[in-house]
């Protein structure tokens, strides 16, 4: 079976159990407010200061406060991202025992996780800033490795968030625990070639073309409203994408705490979702 082919039949497992509560896309909801309004407030200080500069033309130079503010920008971005990602795994998690979950319970274990929370966004704001900081002092080539250690960090790093939630272990215990896991389970092979990304990359181009197409038919009035259907429609997409990979993350963290997918999922294809069978063993 294709990479592709995998995927849509994943994100259609995750889709089925979303169906069963549809409240639980509330919380990348919340999350993306709350992000917005985060953004909003890091960014107008930012564009006044750089609006500020004598002379534009010239590349403005990152200063230590610059510095100090944007990893605070990533602290705050990363807590919130993981609160409300935690608060989503609590209630996925029920949901597969076969009980309802609320809201309020979500947000209730995701505040009794408040310490691991803290401890993993500082962690991986740290993360975050050092390959940024990486990344602006070496060349083409070091950009490429940077991307690199950035991309192992986030495989490995996959299943830290279900490991807090559910066993309630620190930031650092998490982290070895989803090493340890992903590598008992999928082996040295490991490349997290599962991508939901792309499939709702071609769910919003296709539509975001064809709206485009009506708005140059039409005068000004139908452009404007064929914007907003499109704003509204991308919100919504991004909603959804970001809760099915939630529910996704929970499957693959329960097949290799258990050794069997939940409910609704096929073991086999849980069990491929990280390998790439052409991939040889390097370790």
């Amino acid at each position: 079976m294709g990479k592709f082919a995998r995927t849509w039949q994943l994100m259609g497992a995750s889709w089925r159990l979303l169906q069963q509560d549809k409240r639980l896309i509330v919380f990348p909801l919340i999350s993306g407010v709350a992000l917005a309004i985060l953004i909003a407030l890091f960014a107008v200080p930012m564009f006044v200061a750089f609006a500020g500069h004598p002379e534009p033309s010239e590349p403005a130079h990152m200063t230590l406060p610059m510095y100090a503010a944007m990893f605070v920008f990533y602290f705050l971005d990363y807590f919130v991202i993981i609160f409300f990602n935690s608060a989503l795994i609590a209630c996925v998690l029920k949901q597969i025992d076969g009980e309802q979950a609320t809201l309020g319970y979500g947000l209730a274990v995701a505040r009794q996780r408040l310490p691991q929370i803290l401890g993993w966004a500082l962690l991986t704001s740290t993360v975050g800033m050092l390959l940024r900081l990486l990344e602006e002092k070496v060349g083409f080539i070091g950009r490429i490795v940077v991307g690199l250690l950035g991309m192992a960090w986030s495989v490995t790093s996959f299943l830290v968030v279900p490991v807090m939630v559910v066993e309630d272990s620190g930031p650092i215990e998490s982290y070895k625990r989803s090493v340890e896991m992903l590598r008992q389970t999928w082996g040295e092979q490991i490349i997290g070639n599962l991508s939901f990304g792309l499939i709702f990359a071609l769910f919003g181009i296709v539509p975001a073309m064809m709206l485009s197409f009506l708005a140059a038919l039409g005068g000004r009035e139908i452009f404007f409203v064929m914007v907003a259907i499109l704003a509204v429609y991308l919100v919504a997409l991004a909603l959804v994408q970001s809760t099915l990979q939630t529910i996704y993350q929970v499957a693959i963290y329960l097949y290799a705490a258990n050794g069997e997918a939940p409910a609704g999922f096929d073991n086999q294809l849980v069990a491929e979702a990280f390998k790439d069978k052409s991939a040889r063993r390097w370790m």
